[in-house]
């Protein structure tokens, strides 16, 4: 049952602090949904990592305990009371336990996850990171389930299985998207999905009926939700281009056109609250650029370096706004501020900064800076759909590599180009820079991820250039994101954001990584 990639969900987003959307952002819906399966007030919180995996390595170092709290707590990502989770936990009585555990485990990202009431309820949760803050709960209480955090969830847990049992509560149930029979050894869920919170009553009458032995509600996560029979007007480059060609449509266009579809929203809805993000993002780079301070991370301001030392630069007037202002935002990152994951944390200065700093270049207004945005974001559905953003998975390919790609896209939409432009261009970036490791410093999201944050935007100006002048691409976007998902599968997971290849492990990153625990321990 898996959806199109929404640009909103999957693509430009989420609206976070903290270093990482895999880790942080994904960690906190994850801990939003596992709050919700409890009625009573949350006592304790088992969490258990697989031994070996990218999450067991580095999720105290990329913020995965810090965002599990704040969704557990019901604190939001964009609160600046997200840094003190910790003490606000102590505080509230709820005890937050993590351990490494020898077993083995599927995915990079898993979470095991037992949540404790002070009503005695115990609740057992396996979900998954999946890359851009994107999750998935596979296992509630022993049953198989695929809760994304997509829709408005009705979990009811019955004594027995009975498929008679299973059609009864689904004919008390109007309007639903899916309804879905679960067993294991010994009982039955019912996981019922719909685009609205189903009304107390109705949740009552089902509670009261002797075979149901109870139920809970979750309600969704994301922005953008799902419905069953969900279409959009292109799955595939091929299709889009095609449309294009039949409808003259501009580039920007066929991501309002998927994106109506996906969200079953409005034309002016998609593009007020691309607006919205853009803002954001500004607001990001003017901080950065103001200066930012923030003890516990290893570099110190510098976007205000190129400014400041413009004369001795080698002249290219937009390449130096572009690395100023993507310096600029991944400073405010680094500094706990407000970013937007775009399509990750760790990537998130590449599409501001070079965008926006192209457009100020240029003298272009902020409704051709939102008409960038959504084609960047509509190349991301594509590589959304494909491969997925975490580097945890493929590598930083799949974080600064995929940034690039959207970055080049919206590029040509800045300057006019073509759809068939913007997506030659987004492979030629792609093409640029297959193969990116991803080996933080001292596990932290700070360095190389700024110079390859440069890098990326710099790639970017160049392809999207390469496109517009006619350059041929030779392989075309699609095979070419083939081709990226079979580079990240050969990676060696050392070399995938573990902190255990790389820069990670040089003498350097070791002295840093320990002056970091020690200024932590002196708190």
């Amino acid at each position: 049952m898996k959806m199109p990639p929404s640009i909103f969900n999957d693509v430009i987003g989420p609206i976070m602090r903290g270093p990482s959307s895999s880790h942080v952002a994904a960690a906190h819906r994850i801990g939003d949904l596992a709050r919700q399966t409890v009625m009573g007030k949350l006592r304790k919180v088992i969490t258990e990592f697989p031994k070996g995996t990218p999450i067991a390595e580095t999720y105290h170092d990329h913020g995965s305990d810090m965002g599990l709290v704040g969704g557990l707590l019901g604190i939001s990502l964009t609160d600046d009371r997200i840094i003190n989770v910790f003490d606000l936990a102590e505080k509230y009585g709820v005890d937050v336990l993590f351990r490494i555990v020898d077993e083995s485990a599927e995915h990079p990202n898993l979470y095991k996850i037992t949540v404790i009431s002070d009503k005695n309820e115990v609740m057992h949760l396996k979900a998954i990171s999946v890359g851009g803050g994107m999750i998935e709960i596979q296992e509630i209480q022993g049953f198989d389930v695929s809760i994304a955090g997509d829709f408005y969830e009705t979990l009811v847990f019955l004594n027995e299985k009975s498929r008679e049992h299973y059609e009864t509560i689904k004919g008390m149930i109007k309007n639903f998207e899916f309804c879905e029979y679960v067993i294991n050894k010994r009982q039955a869920l019912i996981d019922v999905k719909t685009t609205y919170r189903l009304p107390d009553d109705d949740i009552n009458h089902i509670q009261s009926l002797d075979f149901v032995e109870k139920v809970i509600q979750l309600n969704p996560v994301l922005p953008i939700l799902s419905r069953k029979n969900c279409a959009v007007p292109f799955r595939t480059v091929s299709e889009m281009l095609q449309i294009a060609s039949e409808k003259s449509l501009e580039p920007w266009e066929l991501a309002v056109t998927y994106e109506r579809a996906r969200g079953n929203i409005t034309q002016q809805e998609v593009i007020d609250k691309m607006r919205e993000i853009v803002f954001i993002m500004k607001s990001a780079i003017e901080k950065g650029l103001e200066g930012t301070c923030y003890k516990d991370r290893i570099l110190g301001p510098q976007a205000y370096l190129i400014e400041k030392n413009k004369d001795k630069l080698i002249p290219a007037n937009i390449v130096n706004r572009v690395i100023e202002y993507i310096t600029a935002v991944m400073e405010v990152k680094s500094a706990m501020g407000i970013i937007v994951a775009a399509p990750t944390a760790g990537s998130c200065g590449v599409l501001p900064g070079t965008i926006i700093g192209t457009a100020v270049e240029l003298g272009l207004s902020l409704n051709e800076v939102v008409k960038a945005m959504l084609v960047a974001g509509i190349v991301g559905v594509f590589i959304a759909d494909k491969t997925g953003f975490a580097a945890e998975v493929g590598g930083c390919q799949l974080e600064c590599g995929a940034a690039s790609a959207m970055a080049a896209a919206g590029l040509v939409q800045l300057a006019g180009g073509s759809a068939e432009q913007a997506v030659d261009a987004a492979s030629i970036a792609l093409q640029n820079i297959l193969g990116l490791i991803c080996d933080p410093v001292a596990n932290r999201v700070e360095w190389p991820c700024l110079g390859r944050n440069i890098m990326a935007g710099v790639n970017a100006i160049a392809s999207a250039n390469m496109a517009l002048a006619g350059y041929d691409k030779v392989v075309p976007l699609e095979e070419t994101l083939l081709a990226m998902k079979e580079v990240g599968s050969l990676m060696h997971l050392k070399l995938r954001c573990t902190g255990l290849g790389g820069l990670s492990v040089t003498p350097t990153s070791k002295k840093i990584y320990d002056t970091l625990k020690q200024n932590e321990r002196h708190k």
